[in-house]
């Protein structure tokens, strides 16, 4: 091959976890790609004889340029209508054809709840987080990424990463029994079981709905578990008989599509420990549903 094919091929392998990068760093996968594209375009025209390890290169520049889209979408999230949620990767659930969505990395702490916690941190703390904490790199790699020293980052990191530890959902919680409490939800839910509802739930229970403005959602978050069961119950009630839950992975998790009449309108992230859901998190803007098939 020659260095042109050599060179599409190492970006080929690793497109995936540049994708995951910019994604962890941005909740969107659109966003990520345009910007893995645009680190791409920025490689063709880099002079390669100056690089010396392309895979490195390419991390830090994708970083680089999410962080500057992150920069400039903070404004747009505080202006969104209600709760914004991360835009959902549901497994298998990308449309044919080479999308995106089919082409993410997630690491395995990247679960919807989690997004919403780094929302909260800035810019800056949510990139050396992300970089260090969830993929492992130097804080000098870091420190390129967001143009400050590695010891300015290790702080930022610190700073992130007692915010995270105090607000974030744990990771421990066992994929089978998790998927047995998601299933248990959505039995509850199609038999409008108030008391099973409530069981499953945890006192302190939050649940986010992101409708953006275009589709009808609560515009602050539902809190406690008597409010959340009464909320969801009051939305299916809505919906009728022509409402299915159907189990999926959301994030690497197990989660909940929600269909009305055979159209999806909602992708459910649910968080879970001590066997009760603590956290519920339903994208149902339509913008954020066109890749899941």
């Amino acid at each position: 091959m020659n260095s042109d094919e050599d060179l599409a091929a190492e970006f080929a392998a690793i497109r995936s976890r540049l994708v995951g990068v910019a994604y962890g760093l941005l909740g969107s996968v659109d966003e990520a790609d345009d910007v893995v594209q645009d680190a791409w375009l920025r490689l063709v025209r880099a002079d390669r004889g100056s690089i010396q390890d392309i895979t490195g290169w390419l991390v830090v520049t994708v970083s680089r340029l999410a962080l500057d889209v992150l920069r400039s979408a903070r404004v747009r999230r505080e202006q969104y209508v209600g709760p914004w949620l991360p835009e959902p990767v549901v497994a298998g659930g990308g449309a044919a054809g080479g999308d995106p969505a089919e082409h993410v990395t997630l690491d395995e702490s990247m679960s919807m709840a989690m997004l919403v916690v780094l929302e909260s941190l800035s810019p800056a703390e949510r990139t050396a987080f992300v970089l260090h904490d969830v993929f492992g790199l130097s804080f000098a790699e870091v420190g390129r990424a967001v143009g400050r020293t590695p010891a300015a980052c290790r702080q930022l990191a610190a700073r992130a990463r007692k915010h995270v530890s105090a607000r974030a959902p744990r990771f421990d919680v066992d994929a089978a029994e998790h998927r047995r409490v998601v299933a248990a939800f959505a039995e509850a839910s199609a038999g409008r079981d108030l008391p099973a509802l409530l069981a499953l739930l945890d006192p302190d229970v939050v649940l986010r709905g992101d409708g953006g403005g275009v589709v009808s959602a609560a515009r602050r978050p539902v809190l406690g578990a008597g409010k959340v069961a009464r909320f969801w119950l009051g939305t299916a009630e809505r919906f009728g008989a022509a409402d299915d839950l159907r189990p999926s992975t959301v994030n690497g998790r197990p989660g909940l599509l929600r269909f009305h009449r055979g159209a999806l309108v909602g992708v459910m992230g649910l968080t879970v420990a001590d066997g009760r859901i603590t956290g519920i998190d339903i994208v149902m803007n339509p913008e954020k549903l066109r890749r899941v098939g």
